[in-house]
């Protein structure tokens, strides 16, 4: 971490860190809407980015834009305690290697990926969400670094991950895994891709025992639900940002109907992995993340779906200040171990 970013993360951690009844005082009259009230600490945290006058990635230059998210998630997560972390190279693309502190030599593996709009994020961005989930789920995680749009548009973030399942399938042995409790998962455009990739595991026979999927976007076609219309101004994901990760990484208005990019709009193939579904109330992929659980469910698949009403879009990186964002991280750790388990 830069000696800014420690400065950053020193104030967000003491502001977050407050007892509740001051932080309600000091972000404002509580925010209900859609009959759900927003965590004070999220409040504050989103009042504090305004009045910092913080721009969106996504109202920057892609450059700049992807600096600031690993500066934000340098100062949200802090870092986390891991047993061991390994570089590697899966499929041709660089990974990281995950190991909880005590693991046993074969462990379930989750092979991640990180969200961002298919635009943002990388490595570094995720790490210490990805060091807790090891951690509280005594699993080893995989996390893959795949191409990143506009440079990379659709199919190569898709085809990446589907690669590096097929990787972990065939090299088990070598990162302590246990191919029969093998798992994938990510939050947003991560978990576009873990469903997409859960989906084709079933179709191609591949060893898949679960799916974690963190406020997923599945339905990159259309976005017209209540949820879009209430939560994407002002709430961390923004219209813009979604309008700028659709045009980036399916410039072609004729693929977004494509179910490796939307699969909401895939049918749900026989012998599907079982799914956790986490979704935030005030965000604007909420109602298309658990459309998507809904529609696993009807076809006779095992889901667990958690809505966290007081959070937003993002909570699954707010792991190293605050106490509420965390603390759901944790649950979505504990459903992580359950589903492996199993």
């Amino acid at each position: 971490m830069s000696f800014r970013d420690t400065v950053d993360a020193a104030a967000l951690r003491a502001t977050m860190g407050l007892p509740e009844r001051v932080q309600r005082a000091l972000a404002g009259r509580p925010v209900v809407l859609d009959g759900q009230t927003l965590a004070p600490e999220t409040q504050l945290m989103l009042r504090l980015q305004r009045v910092a006058r913080l721009p969106g990635a996504e109202t920057l230059p892609i450059d700049q834009g992807r600096a600031a998210i690993s500066h934000q998630s340098a100062i949200a997560g802090r870092t986390q305690p891991i047993g061991e972390t390994r570089g590697l190279q899966v499929a041709g693309r660089p990974a990281r290697l995950y190991v909880p502190r005590g693991a046993d030599p074969v462990t379930p593996l989750l092979v991640f990926f990180h969200g961002g709009g298919f635009v943002f994020g990388d490595l570094d961005s995720h790490d210490a969400t990805c060091r807790l989930l090891a951690e509280r789920a005594g699993v080893r995680v995989l996390a893959i670094d795949y191409r990143l749009a506009p440079e990379e548009p659709f199919p190569a973030a898709y085809d990446d991950s589907l690669a590096a399942l097929r990787w972990a399938v065939e090299h088990a042995g070598e990162v302590g895994a246990d191919p029969a409790r093998l798992a994938v998962g990510g939050d947003s455009a991560g978990g576009n891709l873990a469903a997409a990739v859960a989906n084709a595991a079933a179709r191609e026979g591949l060893p898949l025992a679960f799916q974690l999927l963190v406020y997923p976007a599945t339905d990159s076609f259309e976005r017209r639900t209540r949820s879009a219309e209430l939560f994407s101004e002002g709430f961390y994901l923004t219209q813009r940002f979604m309008d700028l990760a659709t045009e980036s990484y399916l410039p072609d208005p004729s693929v977004r109907e494509d179910p490796r990019a939307s699969p909401l709009r895939d049918d749900v193939p026989s012998g599907l992995a079982p799914a956790y579904v986490a979704t935030a109330g005030f965000d604007p992929l909420r109602d298309e993340g658990e459309a998507y659980a809904r529609k696993l469910a009807d076809a006779g698949v095992a889901v667990e779906l958690k809505r966290f009403p007081d959070q937003i879009h993002g909570f699954f990186n707010v792991v190293g200040v605050g106490r509420r964002s965390r603390a759901a991280v944790l649950e979505i750790g504990d459903a992580l171990r359950r589903g492996v388990s199993a």
